[in-house]
């Protein structure tokens, strides 16, 4: 498969909807944070398509009430739900191991959580790293790495990152911001840092027919994040579900990879994002943080 890359002046031309409905039918999906909000949304329009569904959360009752009710609006009896909190490594660690040995067509890497409420003070994860950068980035980071294998077997397979057009300069000497801090510096940095795996897992990959690419699905749209930073939404859920589904679904994105989007339209990230050395040093940073197994610079060589 040939892959686009950075630079090949790609367009999705605009607000058409090509995703292709056969293609959705009988593919597995992985929809982290998938109990409210965007992934929740997400969710019920691939099972709607037709696909087989993994849903996840930390809270059994809302995820139990979230599946039964998108079973019975689409009719689509192929869900599972997967609960595990992934503020916690170990715990990213069991959602793989749930899957092990299974074949996913799409990853979407949507479970997050915002800058909280204004002046909120700095918090840890169960591992002790900034909870926004652990959440939001570390966290998809090793699910991505320990899943590659389930990737692999369905590719062409893809990943979809939900990322933000509020990005924050990431301080690779501060990745836990112990020297300042700021819920929405927080939340910028965790996002930038997902876009930059992004494009570094993209080149790594190389030649294996795994499409990574990053997501600003919309701005300020109706979740819950939005309302529990004080934010007035300015947009439906939908619009952003409608997003995750193009870039999981459309075959007019075959090939293509490494790239960040806003919405349906290719997007420029921060500049740090095409620092090639920056994205090295974070994903050398991050692989010790999570005891990822890294793949080799410019090659997947030997990966299985």
């Amino acid at each position: 498969m040939e892959r686009e890359r950075p630079g090949d002046g790609f367009n999705t031309g605009g607000d058409q909807d090509d995703v292709d409905m056969k293609a959705i039918d009988g593919i597995t999906a992985l929809v982290t944070g998938s109990t409210d909000g965007i992934g929740r949304r997400t969710a019920h329009d691939l099972a709607e398509r037709g696909a087989a569904v993994l849903l996840h959360g930390r809270n059994a009752d809302r995820g139990a009430e979230a599946m039964e009710e998108i079973a019975r609006a689409t009719g689509n009896d192929r869900l599972r739900y997967l609960n595990v909190d992934l503020s916690s490594l170990d715990e990213a660690r069991d959602l793989a191991s749930m899957l092990e040995g299974e074949g996913i067509d799409v990853l979407i890497n949507n479970a997050g959580i915002g800058p909280g409420a204004p002046g909120a003070a700095r918090e840890v994860s169960q591992d002790g790293h900034e909870l926004r950068m652990a959440v939001n980035y570390l966290a998809p980071f090793l699910l991505t790495h320990l899943l590659l294998p389930s990737l692999r077997r369905a590719a062409p397979s893809r990943i979809v990152n939900l990322a933000s057009l509020g990005q924050s300069r990431v301080d690779l000497d501060d990745l836990m911001m112990k020297r300042g801090y700021d819920g929405w510096d927080a939340y910028g940095r965790s996002k930038l840092a997902l876009i930059m795996f992004t494009m570094e897992l993209a080149e790594r990959l190389d030649s294996v027919p795994i499409m990574v690419n990053a997501l600003h699905p919309g701005t300020l749209l109706d979740t819950k994040m939005v309302r529990e930073s004080a934010s007035r939404p300015q947009g439906k859920v939908q619009e952003g579900a409608d997003a995750v589904v193009f870039l999981a679904t459309s075959p007019s994105l075959d090939g293509v990879t490494g790239r960040f989007f806003s919405g349906r339209r290719e997007a420029v990230a921060d500049r740090q994002a095409y620092d090639p050395a920056a994205r090295k040093e974070l994903y050398r940073r991050s692989v010790e943080l999570t005891g990822a197994r890294g793949l080799a610079p410019a090659s997947a060589a030997g990966f299985s």
